[in-house]
């Protein structure tokens, strides 16, 4: 059953309903043993527990995982683990994900020849550039901060 952890938190915990044993660079479908009804104008996200991906580099393959509000059937999680040496073992009951639920906007597409113009136009992946730093102009304290 999902289920929130905190007050206030966005996301409920998707439990492993099976084991599975992720070898570096590997990714499983990890079923949860959950199947939900969301009413119509819902959608549920499948999302990656920030825990799992720091400490141990697992991640979920297509997050946000999509559930619509018209499926009913059992959500699984495709996890992977990033790490290029260390296995990673999920135990039955081992929190793997989290469930967001939200309400959807539905929107009305239109065909049209040309778009209106904007400030960011067709710029696309990297647009807005990144900024570098001289880790020779930091000093000790700042470098720390870097790594």
């Amino acid at each position: 059953m999902p289920a929130y952890s905190h007050p206030g938190d966005a996301g409920a915990d998707l439990t492993a309903a099976v084991a599975v044993q992720l070898a570096p660079g590997e990714r499983a479908t990890v079923a949860t043993g959950v199947a939900i009804a969301l009413p119509d104008g819902y959608v549920a996200f499948v999302v990656p527990r920030s825990g799992l991906a720091a400490k141990h580099g697992i991640t979920i393959v297509n997050s946000p995982g999509t559930v619509d509000a018209g499926f009913r059937g059992e959500i699984s999680v495709t996890l992977l683990n990033t790490d290029s040496s260390v296995p990673y073992s999920v135990a039955v009951g081992d929190r793997i994900a989290q469930l967001v639920i939200m309400p959807v906007t539905k929107a009305r597409f239109i065909p049209v020849s040309t778009l209106p113009g904007s400030q960011r136009g067709g710029s696309g992946f990297g647009s807005t550039g990144y900024t570098t730093i001289d880790s020779e102009s930091l000093n000790d304290d700042q470098q720390g901060e870097l790594l």
